[in-house]
């Protein structure tokens, strides 16, 4: 589906920082996202690709307010329109916005599956969730089994659906498929679609990029804490000449279905970020520009990159 003109979740220059103790208990702030853009539709799946450690996680907790009490956000964040204070966050958390967490650790291990996925207070889903359970491949007598007593990928499927059976008009899926078969991945990413083709939005994060390729409709590349390419997701699936940033061709080029191509080098760690792009240490095109100055976001053909030379 086209991106409408109305966003529903806007990021502009959102940095997330962490007030920590260093040597001789002195507090230091250690940047772990800086600078980072992001736009979301109604009615689109925007999936995030990077490397581990490069602040997709992170951003979930962000958006939601989830963060601990010694992180720091900075930047603009709006919702519809109006700023995403803390405490819209929290009205929102579990009505407009829901989320599929990267660990099933977040299931309740003292209530039966099947309760918390209807929520404490949606008894009429019943017959909602049991559908969906059965769509997901999921036993009968799974809404009677706690979550010790369900594999790995059962638990997936099962946090899979309790944000499915939301109205939430937002879903953050936080790598949502490991431990599932392709099978029942495809299926999850199906539903996600449908979601959308409803008018809500999906944030897919996920480091299964072929999934993200067939079913999402913009790609954000992260790296280092930043967005350095926001495109459609036909351009990734065209190849390396569509994209517009050396790291999101590195990326393409490093698929095992492609060249299975490393490049040199290795993604920096927060508190020890090179000055100006993120990317010029490993960057077979970086000028002098490059490394004093962190390079503004620039519309090319139709996507967004963040280099002073992306074509």
């Amino acid at each position: 589906m086209e991106p409408k003109n109305k966003s529903l979740l806007e990021l502009h220059n959102l940095s997330v920082s962490f007030r920590m103790y260093d040597h001789g208990l002195e507090q230091t702030d250690l940047m772990v996202i800086s600078d980072l853009n992001l736009t979301v539709y109604p009615g689109e799946i925007v999936a995030i690709a990077g490397s581990s450690g490069s602040g997709k996680s992170l951003l979930a907790s962000a958006i939601l307010g989830i963060l601990p009490d010694n992180a720091t956000v900075r930047g603009h964040l709006h919702y519809k329109g109006q700023e995403l204070t803390a405490k819209r966050q929290k009205e929102l958390r579990g009505a407009e916005f829901a989320l599929v967490p990267q660990s099933v650790s977040y299931l309740d291990p003292l209530m039966k599956t099947g309760a918390q996925a209807d929520g404490h207070h949606r008894p009429k889903l019943t017959d909602k969730r049991r559908k969906l359970f059965e769509r997901f491949h999921l036993p009968k007598h799974t809404e009677q089994l706690y979550p010790f007593q369900l594999s790995g990928g059962m638990a997936r499927r099962v946090l899979v659906s309790t944000a499915l059976l939301t109205d939430a008009e937002l879903i953050i899926a936080d790598e949502p498929t490991p431990g599932m078969s392709l099978d029942q991945a495809l299926e999850a990413m199906k539903m996600f679609r449908e979601l959308a083709e409803e008018g809500r939005a999906v944030i897919l994060i996920t480091h299964d990029i072929d999934l993200a390729f067939e079913f999402a409709d913009r790609v954000a590349v992260f790296y280092a804490g930043t967005t350095v390419e926001t495109a459609p997701a036909s351009d990734f699936k065209a190849g390396p000449q569509a994209l517009r940033h050396p790291y999101s061709q590195a990326l393409w080029r490093a698929l095992p279905q492609n060249d299975f191509e490393p490049i040199p080098g290795f993604q920096p760690y927060a508190g020890h970020l090179p000055k100006g792009c993120l990317f010029a240490p490993r960057c077979p095109y970086k000028t002098a520009q490059c490394e004093k100055q962190l390079p503004p976001v620039r519309e090319i053909r139709g996507g967004e990159v963040r280099c002073y030379y992306g074509s």
